[in-house]
Parts: structure tokens; C-alpha cells; sequence
């Protein structure tokens, strides 16, 4: 209990007791309820992020894999290896950008394709809508692991499906070709994230357009306008927040991806379906040089932060025209 002086007219000094004030936790009881979440994400986000990137500053290879303490600090060595593009490791590793902005410009562009066209037919109530549905998401329910693993028994070459269908029952082609060989690598890979992943944006979208008021299109029809001017003019543009989440989203899942170049290729894929992300795991843990591998995850991080701030900041400006 904390005292304070009180002086009367008379001119006496009372000391009266003031109260000490109660702590309130009403107002910190939903952030100590989330801090633990909080920690534990940013252990599990930072924690890993941390370590690759004090690995990059050091030789780590095979010869020090149990003596991790003991690689040598080498500061910006192995960045300068990787982005020494007139070198092999160098040349790999552009070639192997190169070939991920690639994959991810196609990939996101035909699911955003795929996913709008199929949200817009099943916009309009028709008999069998909630089976078509269910069949468009149904993809995007099946574990990844098993649904590449079909895919890949399907592109073989002698007794894959794809090639029976090509050649002997439409009999387009005579020779089967190599589905997981050479430059078709690159395009099976693409057919598989599609096929995999065009749902979510099928699932984004349709629920963006649920948004759209049905007057808005009432009277565009009756002032005139056609479908095509509806989707240029009502849905493209009140789809904008959406839009821009669905593709940053998707764009960072497909630059990252792992698991469809692993599944159908293995730990060594050709070159043409070298993805940025099996380059760094060939580097780390088929070649034994844990440093290199690491400062090439760095470059791909920065990489992906700095293409990412970008899209923030034409998204807020376009916001602000509008």
C-alpha cells in the first residue's frame, strides 16, 4: 500500500493510504494464449532458416560431416561459387533458375486458366453441379506422394498408359516416346503440378466469384454486354485482391516444389526437370557440400523476398489508383 500527502485548509498535513493499482490480464489473456503457438512457429521457421544460413559461411563437405564444428569459415566463398555463371556450379545453378522461373510461369498460368474456366461453368446451377465438384477437387484431395506415383507408372514407355493411348489406340505417334527422358521431362513435370494443384486455384477462385452480386451481371446484360466483357470488366476486376494472393501463393509453392521432380525422377532428375530445389539437395546431400548448398537456399530466399516485395508493391499502388 503506497501513502500520499493530503493538506487540509488548515494547513495540516494528512497522509492519506492510496491503493495500489490491481494488474489487470484482460487484455493480455489472448496473447498469452497465442504466445506459445508464436514460439513455436518461429522455432520451427526461424530455427531451420537460421542454421542454413550460417552453414553457407563455412566449407562444409563430407569431410567434416561429423566434425561439423570443425569446417573451416570461408565468408562469401561458396556465394561467389554460385553465382560465378562462367563456371560449371555456376552455369548449373543459373541453368536451374532458369528452368524454375519456367515451370512456375507455366504451371501457375494453366491452373489459373484451368481453375477460372471450371469456376465459371459451375457459377450457373445445372443438373450433376455438385458431382462435377466434387470430381474437380478430387485431385487436390489425393495425397501428392500417390498421385505422382501413378503418373509416373502411366508415362513409361513400354507399358505406360499415356503411350498406349498415343500410339496404339489413336495412332498419333508411332514410336512411344520417353516421357521421363530428356526435354519431355520437363513437360511431364508440368502436367503433373497442374493436374495436382489447378484445384486449389479452381477452389480460390470459385469462392471469390460467390462474392461477385448476381445484379452486377444482370444489368451488364442489359445495358449489352457480352460474357467476354463481363469477365474483362466485373470479374477480372473484383477478383483483383484474390487474384493476387492465388498466384503469389501458388508462384512460392511451385518455385519451392520438391516433391513432383523427386517422385517422378528420383534423387538425380534429368537436366531439363532440374528444378532449383533438387539442385540444392544434390549439392547438399548427394555431393557432400552442406555450404554450397546452403548459400545457394539463401540466394533462392532472397530471391523469393525480393520478387515477393515487388508484387506487394505493385499491388499496394495499383490500389492506390484505384
Amino acid at each position: 500500500m503506497t501513502l500520499r500527502n493530503v493538506t487540509l485548509p488548515s494547513g495540516v498535513t494528512v497522509t492519506a493510504p492510496r491503493r495500489k493499482r490491481a494488474v489487470s490480464w484482460t487484455n493480455a489473456t489472448p496473447y498469452l494464449l497465442v504466445a506459445p503457438a508464436i514460439v513455436l512457429v518461429l522455432m520451427v521457421q526461424l530455427g531451420p532458416m537460421l542454421v542454413g544460413i550460417i552453414i553457407s559461411f563455412f566449407d562444409l563437405t563430407r569431410l567434416y560431416i561429423t566434425n561439423w564444428s570443425g569446417a573451416p569459415f570461408v565468408a562469401l566463398e561458396n556465394y561467389v561459387t554460385a553465382l560465378s555463371f562462367a563456371s560449371p556450379v555456376g552455369g548449373r545453378f543459373l541453368q536451374s533458375v532458369g528452368i524454375t522461373i519456367a515451370f512456375t510461369v507455366i504451371v501457375v498460368t494453366l491452373c489459373y486458366l484451368l481453375g477460372m474456366s471450371a469456376a465459371v461453368v459451375l457459377q450457373r446451377t445445372f443438373r450433376g453441379k455438385g458431382w462435377f465438384r466434387t470430381l474437380f477437387l478430387l485431385p487436390y484431395a489425393l495425397p501428392v506422394y500417390a498421385s505422382v506415383i501413378v503418373w509416373s507408372f502411366m508415362f513409361q514407355r513400354d507399358n505406360g498408359l499415356i503411350n498406349h493411348v498415343l500410339v496404339d489406340t489413336l495412332h498419333l505417334v508411332q514410336d512411344p516416346p520417353f516421357w521421363l527422358l530428356g526435354d519431355n521431362a520437363f513437360w511431364s513435370m508440368v502436367i503433373v503440378a497442374v493436374w495436382n494443384r489447378w484445384p486449389f486455384a479452381f477452389l480460390m477462385l470459385m469462392a471469390g466469384l460467390q462474392s461477385i452480386p448476381e445484379e452486377v451481371y444482370q444489368a451488364s446484360s442489359i445495358d449489352g454486354a457480352s460474357v467476354w466483357k463481363q469477365v474483362r470488366y466485373i470479374t477480372i476486376p473484383m477478383l483483383a485482391p484474390v487474384n493476387f494472393v492465388l498466384i503469389l501463393m501458388m508462384s512460392l509453392w511451385t518455385f519451392n516444389d520438391f516433391n513432383h521432380p523427386f517422385v517422378l525422377f528420383g534423387p538425380t532428375p534429368p537436366p531439363a526437370a532440374n528444378l532449383i530445389s533438387m539442385h540444392i539437395y544434390n549439392n547438399s546431400f548427394i555431393n557432400w557440400n552442406f555450404g554450397l548448398g546452403s548459400a545457394m537456399s539463401v540466394l533462392a530466399l532472397i530471391f523469393l523476398l525480393a520478387a515477393s516485395g515487388v508484387a506487394l508493391w505493385l499491388n499496394r499502388r495499383s490500389n492506390r489508383e484505384l
